[in-house]
C-alpha cells in the first residue's frame, strides 16, 4: 500500500541564477511583454502543461481571490548543494561534517535582505503578506494584483469538465529578485487548493484476510489447489512480525537505541498511539515507553476529501508499527501533513529540517515523474539538500506499480524517489522459513490468475500483472555521482547518452503475499462501531520504514553518528557481503503463493475468491545479477548493520 498525492499540482518555478541587484524594483510589466522584457526573470514552469490555447475560456476576472507562496533561494544554491554533496561522501575530507539547523540556516538559509526585498515587491504589488518561514513567503490578494506581481496574465481554462484559473504565459519576477525566488506556487486554483474542512472523518471501513495462511514460508501447502509451475505451492503468509524481519536483515542485537526516526505522510490516525501499543504487545515487540512516540501536528487538515484522508491512517499505522517492529528502541516522530498536497507535505518535511527533528525520515508517497515539474523538483531537493548538510537521510518508497506503464500508459519512474538527494526505496517478496530463517528474496512483482469455476486448474496461469516495486530511470533527473560506474550503462543512458539517475538504491520485503501484519482500529461494517484488527499488507510503503528501521540499527552500530545522506556509503558497499544480491530466480524454478480472499473484503458473507500469486514478474522490469532497477544494490544482509561500525 503506498499513498499518492493529488495528481493536480501547483506550477512552481525555478528562477536563474542572477546577482541580486540594488534599488528599485520592476514593477507593473505589462503581462503581454513580461517574456521579453529584459528586467524580468522567468520562472520557467509556472504555466500548468494543462493551460493550453485550445483550452483557454477567456481571462479571469480581476477580482477573484489569490493564495500563493514565494518559495525563497537562499543565499547560497550552488554552496548548499556542494556541501550537501561533500558532507554524505565517504571519500570527501569533510564527511560527516554536519551542520546544526540554525548553522545551515545561517549559512544557506534567506537573508533579512532577501525576505524583505521579496516582501516589499509583493506588497508594491497590491498582494498582502500572510506569513513568512524560513521556506516561502505566502500572500493573498486579487488577480489583478498577481497579474502585476508575476507579470502573467490568469486566465480560465477548461480542464476535462471543469474550469479553473491558470497562467496564460510563464510568470515571472524583477530581475533584482532572480536570486532571491525560487519558486511560486497558488497561481492556478486546480483541485489542490486548500478547504476550510478541519475534522477528520472515522477509519476506513475494515479489512480483513481471509485463510488458510502460512505462519512462515512454505509453513502450509495448497494440497487441496491446484499445481503452478509443475508443483505444489504454499499459501500465502499471514503477516511477517518484526521478530522475523530483524532476523531476516541481520539485526542481530541492535535495536536503535539513541536514534531519532522521523515518518511523514498526510493527516493523522487518531488511534495510532493505541494501535501501536497493542499491536507491540501482541507480537512480542518491546512496550512502547512513554514519549518514545510523539507527533508533529498542523493546527488543522485540508482536502480530506480529495485525499481520502482516513486511508492515509493505515499509511501512519504501518509506518509507526514496522519501523518499531525493526528498531524497537529508536525514537519515533510522525509528522502530518495538512493534506496531500506538495505545499502541505513540503511543509511537514521542513519542519524536521528547520527542528531537526531525526536524522532518518521514512516517507511512503510519491507521484509519477511525468507530474512533478523540473521547478517542482527544485523546491524538494533544497529540502533535501538542507537535510543533507544536518545530517537527515531522507527515504522514499520507490512506487507500487512497476514501471507505471499499467497504469499510466507511460514507462517511467515515479518522484519524489527520483531525487538525487533521496535514498529511493525498492521492493522484494521475501521468504523467511522455520525458525526465522532467511531463505531467499525475489524481485517484487506479482501476476495473479483465478482459480477455475470447476477448481481443477488456474485460468490463464500465469495471469495479469497486478503490482510490483517501482523502478528504472529518470527522464528528468541527471545521474548522480554516486551511481556512475556502480550502475550498468544499459540502465543510466537509457533515456540520455549523458546518463539519468536510476531508481531504486536498496530494497525490502514489499509484496503484499508476503507482506507484514499491522494492527489498526476500522471501522465495521455498520459504520458505526470501531474496533481494533489485524491485516497482511505490503507495498513498497512497508519497505521504506523498513529500510528506515535498518539504517537506525546501522546508526547505533557506528556509536550514533548520524549517517546523513546514505547514497554515496549505501553504493560504496555494492557487491559486497553486506547485501543480498536479489534476482527473480532465485530458485531455479516458478514461485507462487496461493490466496483465499474475501470477496467483500472483510467477512465470507460475500463468498471467497482463490487465486494464485506468481513471484518475481514486475512488468518489464528485472531484478538480476548485480544492481538492478527493482532492487538497486539488494537487501541488506547479516553484514549489513554492523558494515557501518566504525573501526
Amino acid at each position: 500500500m503506498r499513498s499518492n498525492r493529488a495528481k493536480v499540482r501547483a506550477g512552481l518555478s525555478m528562477a536563474a541564477t542572477l546577482p541580486m541587484l540594488a534599488g528599485a524594483l520592476a514593477l507593473g510589466i505589462p503581462a503581454a511583454h513580461a517574456a521579453d522584457h529584459p528586467l524580468r526573470d522567468l520562472l520557467a514552469g509556472t504555466k500548468p502543461a494543462w493551460a493550453t490555447a485550445r483550452a483557454d475560456q477567456g481571462a479571469a476576472s480581476d477580482g477573484a481571490g489569490v493564495s500563493a507562496r514565494v518559495y525563497l533561494r537562499g543565499r547560497d544554491a550552488a554552496g548548499l548543494a556542494a556541501y550537501a554533496q561533500a558532507v554524505s561522501d565517504p571519500k570527501s575530507a569533510s564527511y560527516g561534517k554536519y551542520l546544526t539547523a540554525k548553522q545551515a540556516k545561517a549559512r544557506f538559509g534567506a537573508t533579512k535582505a532577501q525576505v524583505a526585498a521579496v516582501k516589499s515587491w509583493l506588497t508594491a504589488a497590491g498582494l498582502k503578506v500572510t506569513g513568512v518561514t524560513a521556506h516561502y513567503v505566502s500572500v493573498t490578494g486579487d488577480v489583478a494584483a498577481a497579474e502585476k506581481a508575476f507579470g502573467a496574465q490568469l486566465h480560465d481554462f477548461a480542464k476535462g469538465s471543469k474550469t479553473y484559473r491558470a497562467p496564460a504565459s510563464t510568470a515571472s519576477v524583477p530581475a533584482s529578485l532572480a536570486d532571491a525566488v525560487l519558486t511560486v506556487t497558488g497561481l492556478d486554483n486546480a483541485p489542490h487548493m486548500v478547504t476550510h474542512d478541519d475534522q477528520l472523518p472515522p477509519p476506513d471501513t475494515v479489512f480483513r484476510n481471509a485463510g488458510p495462511f502460512s505462519s512462515y514460508y512454505g509453513s502450509k501447502t495448497a494440497s487441496t489447489l491446484p499445481d503452478a509451475y509443475g508443483t505444489k505451492i504454499p499459501y500465502a503468509i499471514k503477516g511477517y512480525t518484526g521478530k522475523q524481519l530483524r532476523a531476516a536483515y541481520g539485526a542481530g542485537t541492535r535495536t536503535g537505541k539513541g536514534v531519532r526516526v522521523a515518518i511523514t505522510d498526510a493527516y493523522a490516525s487518531p488511534t495510532i498511539a493505541y494501535d501501536a501499543a497493542t499491536y507491540a504487545g501482541k507480537h512480542g515487540d518491546a512496550v512502547w515507553k512513554t514519549g518514545q512516540l510523539h507527533q508533529v501536528l498542523p493546527k488543522k487538515y485540508t482536502d480530506t476529501k480529495a485525499c481520502s484522508a482516513s486511508g492515509w491512517y493505515g499509511e501512519e499505522t504501518l509506518d509507526v508499527e514496522a519501523v518499531h517492529a525493526v528498531a524497537p528502541a529508536s525514537d519515533v516522530t510522525y509528522v502530518g501533513a495538512a493534506s496531500c498536497n506538495d505545499s502541505d507535505l513540503l511543509d511537514a518535511l521542513g519542519k524536521v529540517v528547520d527542528h531537526h527533528l531525526a536524522d532518518i525520515v521514512s516517507n511512503s508517497w510519491g507521484e509519477v515523474e511525468a507530474a512533478q515539474t523540473p521547478d517542482l523538483a527544485a523546491a524538494y531537493d533544497q529540502v533535501f539538500q538542507l537535510g543533507a548538510v544536518e545530517g537527515i537521510g531522507f527515504y522514499f518508497s520507490s512506487g507500487d506499480d512497476g514501471d507505471e506503464v499499467a497504469s499510466s500508459g507511460t514507462k517511467q519512474v515515479d518522484s519524489p524517489a527520483n531525487s538525487a538527494w533521496v535514498t529511493a526505496v525498492g521492493g522484494t517478496s521475501l521468504a523467511v522459513g522455520k525458525d526465522d530463517t532467511y531463505l531467499w528474496e525475489t524481485g517484487w512483482g506479482t501476476e495473479k490468475a483465478t482459480q477455475s469455476a470447476d477448481g481443477k486448474s488456474w485460468t490463464d496461469f500465469p495471469g495479469a500483472f497486478t503490482s510490483g516495486a517501482g523502478g528504472g530511470t529518470s527522464r528528468t533527473v541527471a545521474e548522480p555521482w554516486y551511481q556512475k560506474g556502480r550502475v550498468p550503462g544499459a540502465l543510466a543512458k537509457a533515456n540520455s547518452a549523458d546518463g539519468n539517475r536510476v531508481v531504486p538504491d536498496i530494497a525490502a520485503i514489499a509484496d503484499p503475499n508476503t507482506g507484514f501484519l499491522v494492527g489498526q482500529t476500522q471501522t465495521l461494517p455498520d459504520g458505526r462501531t470501531q474496533a481494533y484488527g489485524e491485516y497482511r499488507i505490503g507495498g513498497t510503503s512497508l519497505a521504506a520504514p523498513t529500510i528506515a528501521a535498518i539504517q537506525a540499527l546501522a546508526q547505533e552500530a557506528r556509536g550514533g553518528t548520524p549517517i546523513g545522506f546514505a547514497n554515496p556509503a549505501i553504493y560504496s558497499k555494492a557487491g559486497s557481503k553486506a547485501y543480498h544480491d536479489v534476482t527473480d530466480d532465485p530458485t531455479g524454478s516458478g514461485l507462487a503463493v496461493a490466496r483465499v480472499d474475501f470477496v467483500n473484503g472483510y467477512d465470507a458473507t460475500g463468498g471467497l475468491a482463490t487465486s494464485v500469486r506468481s513471484l518475481g514478474k514486475d512488468s518489464s522490469l528485472s531484478a538480476v545479477r548485480g544492481y538492478d532497477d527493482v532492487t538497486g544494490v539488494g537487501t541488506p544482509a547479516s553484514g549489513y548493520v554492523e558494515s557501518y561500525r566504525r573501526r
